[in-house]
């Protein structure tokens, strides 16, 4: 089944405006259950109730509100929405471009592919390579669902890929969480154990090797209630999650991590080729002092 554009209009870089369509880049895999009646076990509706009317309502019987004080609402139209002045309403307005680097991973919200229409087709490729050659993604603004978004648009194969982001005022700030502020609280030769435990688990990532364990689990039980797997007799412990002796915890995660090391494409391990550019920046630093 073709996925569904969520979202139509146009990419505006400059004078240049690319004709797009939305697609969703990811989609749900969660194990999704019903309420039931717990006599008979049947399914739940979950049906909207006004406590004013004492009365069930239909959806097309519902209008938006917003509550302004107690109690109290103002009522919003389609045409309120849809004459907002706002130019991300059908437009990716590009308003900078910027290094990936810079934008910290905290702001990323969702992302979405991004398909050229028609005539749009060579500008979208225009900047597809761009993006490319200059090693740098677009900054822009879009109003997707009623909600203006900041967004960042970056090369993705042979296409584009935009990801919404959270604007700064919707950041909690650290302020509000109780952290350590002195650094003398570990020492160096905590740090240096840290650091080698780091070295030795450093590698390329490969998504590949990832999967949901939990929901794996979760659906070899759905198929064992229905009869069609056998019960799993894997017995399965908790890791022991204790601070005592830091160091000794220390040399136990790297030895531990000995026996199942990463290794990179070229043959090398990991531990090795991280300890090599350590050394060779340190030795880089002190031939410029």
């Amino acid at each position: 089944m073709s996925p569904r554009a969520i979202w139509k209009g146009a990419v505006s870089f400059g004078m240049v405006a690319i004709p797009i369509k939305l697609y969703p880049a990811t989609k749900s895999k969660d194990v999704s259950f019903a309420s039931l009646h717990t006599t008979c076990h049947t399914r739940i509706n979950h049906r909207k109730y006004c406590a004013y009317h004492e009365t069930f309502v239909e959806q097309d019987e519902l209008v938006k509100g917003y509550q302004y004080t107690k109690d109290q609402y103002v009522v919003m139209e389609a045409a309120d929405f849809q004459n907002l002045p706002a130019s991300s309403t059908h437009t990716i307005n590009i308003t900078r471009f910027v290094d990936l680097a810079s934008i910290d991973p905290t702001h990323f919200e969702k992302s979405d592919y991004l398909e050229p229409e028609g005539v749009g087709q060579k500008p979208f490729q225009l900047l597809n390579r761009a993006l490319k050659d200059t090693n740098r993604v677009a900054i822009a603004k879009v109003s997707i669902r009623q909600k203006e978004h900041l967004c960042c648009l970056r090369p993705y194969n042979n296409g584009i890929i935009m990801a919404t982001m959270h604007f700064p005022d919707e950041i909690r700030p650290t302020g509000e969480l109780e952290l350590p502020e002195e650094e003398a609280l570990v020492s160096d030769q905590e740090v240096a154990m840290a650091t080698m435990l780091i070295d030795q688990l450093t590698g390329t990532f490969e998504p590949e090797g990832f999967q949901d364990e939990y929901r794996v689990a979760l659906e070899r039980v759905i198929e064992v209630k229905l009869g069609s797997a056998e019960p799993d007799t894997t017995v399965t412990t908790q890791p022991k999650s204790t601070v005592g002796d830091l160091m000794e915890a220390l040399r136990a995660s790297i030895e531990a991590s000995k026996q199942a090391a990463p290794v990179e494409s070229n043959g090398g391990s990991a531990s090795s080729s991280a300890a090599k550019r350590r050394s060779k920046k340190k030795a880089t630093l002190a031939g410029g002092s």
